[in-house]
């Protein structure tokens, strides 16, 4: 049975994660995995002097104990109100790093594609934190899908798949083709070009004509669409088309090469507020 995990940390993005994720699981019979990591302390969590003295360690005990029962009551609870939802369901809550915990999550799982929520992040604060999100989606062995608001997959009508449509990787394309029947949504193409990216229109239609050849795809439409970034033109195509999902492929970059060249698709994920669905293609 396929799985759709749901990484939950109690907050509204991922309560509104969990019910898109549930919309699938009733769509597909799916089985629905919610999993929550209990981030374990640091003596700087609770003391910003670094003090570790009897009453901060006896207070941080007592602080863990009562936040693992309440947990715990509150996966029973999930565990019971959906008994009988019509499709299989489970929990997990482990300790540990909570993006460590996701990603090994993931592989045990064997995951068909993950649902978790995202507040979104810009400027300095992106640079100097990242969310969890964003490092599952730079890392992740399969699709994620981000939800930022209250969405049902049946609201799904319009799915925006943006690409250079340089050499697509076939198991992307895949899974996208599985998103879009899943949700039984349009599927729109478009290539955004830049200024600093400019390719002339007869050439990018000729490369998103061969991907459409190639891949036995069904398109609604496709667009190359001008902006001065590809990140700003793929959300203001979104609008323009005013579509309900966004898709992309990211490269999964670390470390230095990825702070030189950075990521689209992150940024369209911290930006958007419609869903994004990504896949991480392989290198």
């Amino acid at each position: 049975m396929k799985t759709i995990l749901v990484p939950y940390d109690f907050s509204k993005e991922a309560g509104y994660a969990l019910e898109f994720a549930k919309g699938m699981a009733k769509k597909t019979k799916n089985k629905l995995k919610l999993f929550h990591v209990i981030e374990l302390p640091t003596p700087q969590s609770f003391s910003s002097y670094g003090e570790a003295g009897a009453f901060s360690n006896e207070g941080t005990q007592i602080f863990m104990i009562e936040l693992i029962e309440k947990r715990k009551k509150q996966m029973e609870e999930f565990e019971a109100s959906m008994k009988d939802s019509g499709f299989s369901f489970e929990t997990k809550m482990v300790f540990g790093n909570p993006f460590a915990g996701i990603s090994k999550e993931i592989v045990e799982a064997q995951a068909d594609i993950v649902v978790m929520g995202s507040k979104g992040s810009s400027g300095l604060e992106e640079v100097l934190i990242g969310s969890n999100t964003e490092k599952v989606v730079r890392h992740s062995t399969c699709p994620v899908i981000t939800i930022k608001g209250k969405v049902e997959p049946n609201a799904i009508k319009k799915i925006v798949f943006a690409s250079d449509f340089n050499n697509v990787p076939g198991d992307v394309v895949k899974r996208l083709k599985k998103l879009v029947e899943t949700i039984d949504a349009e599927l729109h193409l478009v290539k955004i070009n830049t200024p600093s990216m400019f390719e002339n229109t007869r050439t990018s239609m000729e490369k998103i004509n061969d991907f459409i050849s190639d891949f036995n795809v069904e398109a609604t439409s496709s667009s190359v669409y001008n902006s001065t970034s590809e990140e700003d033109g793929i959300l203001e195509f979104a609008d323009d088309i005013n579509a309900d999902m966004i898709a992309m492929a990211t490269h999964g970059r670390t470390g230095f090469l990825h702070l030189l060249s950075g990521s689209i698709a992150e940024d369209v994920v911290n930006a958007a507020k419609r869903p994004v669905w990504t896949m991480k293609a392989k290198n």
